[in-house]
C-alpha cells in the first residue's frame, strides 16, 4: 500500500513567497500593494497564487534580457 503525496499548494502564504523569492516581508507586501504580485484574502489570510509568483519571476528574467 502506497501513500500518495499531497498535491502542491496552488496559493502561497506570505512567508512562503518570502522564502521562494528570498525577499523580506516588507518587500513582499510592497509588491502586493503595487499590484506586481496580485493576491487575495480569505478572512485575514493573505494568499498569492503560485502562478502569479512564477509569472513575476519570468517577467523579471525577461526584463534583464
Amino acid at each position: 500500500m502506497s501513500i500518495a503525496a499531497p498535491p502542491p499548494p496552488q496559493a502561497l502564504k506570505v512567508p512562503e513567497v518570502m522564502t521562494a523569492l528570498r525577499l523580506s516581508r516588507s518587500k513582499v507586501y510592497d509588491l502586493i500593494r503595487s499590484k506586481e504580485l496580485p493576491s487575495f484574502t480569505i478572512g485575514r489570510a493573505r494568499r498569492i497564487p503560485i502562478d502569479v509568483v512564477r509569472q513575476y519571476m519570468q517577467n523579471r528574467i525577461e526584463e534583464t534580457d
